[in-house]
This record gives structure tokens, C-alpha cells and sequence, in this order.
């Protein structure tokens, strides 16, 4: 969960963006957060003689992010043919917090979400030997700063390798 708090003009806005590995399991914690959330704010606002109750809005609900099988096989296998071996790595599911899985579902068409490493190899083995790959920033981070090359020719050879994958089928 990552959470950030703006207060200006006598309005506080409290930001929290949840992931979750399942539909379900982000029902229950979108209703926790709620149920957390409005009984502590109460608190607080009564303590500090607030003029009104705290509202809470939620602003933006995604779909999560689930690859389809078959899609995943054929792109994959296209990312193998196409690669050279170190370079395509299988990873275990994420709570990535994408729009991306609103596209699958809203269209009603297979998906694949995978990612394209961008991180400069020198920074990426002195992570990894201080045991420090979970700090290194990744999207959506102020910190992010993926090389230009070779992520950038990276990431349209895959699109192009797997768009080739469903287009000569």
C-alpha cells in the first residue's frame, strides 16, 4: 500500500493506492481500508473539532492485471524464438496497479502484461550483491531512470515479436 496526504484550505486529502493478487482478496481490502479509514477519521476529526465528517471517495478502480494462458504461451514461446535465452525470464505474479488489465477485460481479448528490464547492468549487480534489487526503482517511481539504449529498442522488438506472434497465425 502506498498512501500520500495533501492539506490545503481546511481540506485534507489522504491518497491510498492498494495492490492485490486477487479480485476478491482486493474487495476485502478495499473494504478493510474503508471500514479503517472512517472509524479513524472520525476519531480525528472529532478530536481536532473538525466543522464536518471525513469523506471518502474512491477515485479510480482497476481491473487486475491477469495474463491469459494461451496468449501467454504463444508470446512467450515468440519471446524465446526471438531472444537470445538470458534475455527472457518467466516472472512469478505481481500487484501491479496497471490500467492494463481494463483492456482484456473491458475488450473481452486475451492479454499479456510482461516486462522490459531497463535497468543499467551496473546498478542491477551492485543491488543484487548487496541483496538490494527490491530498492531499486521501478515505474511510477520519482527514481526511475531506465537507460535509453538498449531499453528503448528492447521494448519495440517485443512488441513487435509479439504482435508477429498473433499476426502470422
Amino acid at each position: 500500500m502506498r498512501c500520500e496526504h495533501h492539506q490545503a484550505g481546511g481540506v485534507a486529502l489522504l491518497a491510498i493506492n492498494t495492490d492485490s493478487s486477487s479480485p476478491h482478496k482486493l474487495d476485502i481490502r478495499a473494504a478493510s481500508d474503508r471500514c479503517t479509514m472512517s472509524a479513524e477519521h472520525l476519531q480525528e476529526a472529532a478530536a481536532s473539532g473538525a466543522p464536518r465528517k471525513p469523506e471518502i471517495t474512491v477515485l479510480d478502480r482497476y481491473t487486475l492485471v491477469q495474463n491469459d494462458a494461451v496468449a501467454t504461451k504463444r508470446v512467450g514461446g515468440a519471446f524465446k524464438e526471438y531472444f537470445p535465452a538470458e534475455r527472457v525470464q518467466e516472472t512469478q505474479p505481481t500487484t501491479a496497479s496497471e490500467d492494463f488489465g481494463c483492456f482484456g477485460a473491458e475488450w473481452q481479448v486475451p492479454s499479456v502484461f510482461w516486462f522490459v528490464g531497463g535497468t543499467d547492468p551496473a546498478v542491477y549487480a551492485k543491488a543484487k550483491a548487496e541483496g538490494k534489487i527490491g530498492e531499486i526503482p521501478t515505474n511510477h517511481n520519482p527514481g526511475f531512470a531506465p537507460v535509453i539504449q538498449p531499453t528503448l529498442k528492447a521494448g519495440v522488438e517485443a512488441m513487435v515479436v509479439a504482435a508477429q506472434a498473433w499476426l502470422s497465425a
